[in-house]
Formats: C-alpha cells, sequence, structure tokens
C-alpha cells in the first residue's frame, strides 16, 4: 500500500530539518510546515506507530531506518523534479510547489526516465 502524500511530507520535513539543525521537535515541524500543534502530534503518533520516527523522553524526533530511507527517496524525487523543471524555464517557486505534488504520484518508470535524462544532459 502506498504512503500518503502527507506522510512523506512530514518525513521530507523531519530529514531537511535534521540536516539543517541537528534536532528536530515537533514545534519545529509546526513552525516549518504551518499546520498546527494537535495536527503535527496526532501525524507523529501515526508515524511512530508505522515505525518512521522515534520520539525520546525530551520530545526530540528521528527518522528510523525505515524513516529515513523514505524520506530520502522523497527528497530525491523533490529536488530532481525540482531541477527539471527550472531547467525547463519554470520559475522557483512554481518549480518548488509543483515539484511537491508530483513527487507523490509521479510513477518509478516516469521519475527514472526524467532523472537519466537529466543526467543525460550534464
Amino acid at each position: 500500500m502506498a504512503m500518503r502524500a502527507s506522510a512523506e511530507d512530514y518525513l521530507e520535513t523531519i530529514l531537511l530539518l535534521s540536516r539543517k539543525t541537528g534536532s528536530v521537535r515537533s514545534i519545529d515541524i509546526v513552525e516549518k510546515m504551518g499546520f498546527s500543534r494537535p495536527s503535527v502530534s496526532v501525524a507523529m503518533k501515526k508515524l511512530r506507530e508505522d515505525g518512521f520516527v522515534r520520539m525520546d523522553e525530551d520530545g526530540y524526533i528521528t527518522l528510523t531506518p525505515k524513516g529515513g530511507e523514505t524520506a530520502a527517496r522523497v527528497y530525491d524525487r523533490h529536488s530532481t523534479l525540482y531541477d527539471w523543471l527550472v531547467g525547463l524555464g519554470v520559475s522557483e517557486p512554481a518549480a518548488a510547489a509543483d515539484a511537491c505534488r508530483m513527487e507523490h504520484i509521479l510513477s518509478e518508470e516516469s521519475f527514472a526516465a526524467i532523472k537519466r535524462s537529466l543526467e543525460e544532459g550534464e
């Protein structure tokens, strides 16, 4: 069963925040994503139950190996699609928004073709 786009977005956000600051708490996710505290709390509970994140006694959130792998895959799709769209002449804001939507719905076959075309163009 495919993971929901919102769960992928949370994992990607945790990955990027952890790379930027080294530690992630729920409030950081609230501020970055613009969601309410209760919404983030519910999402973190579900991601913990599904084995994608851990939360320590101080409230710090880390990705499990399973969560890290998923987050890295989503981020790779996002950044590749963003680069592809910008390369086609799409504005950076539109490319960022479109890449965020496309990363969740594009088939592996189509994504692989886009990635190959970018690599061949270098």
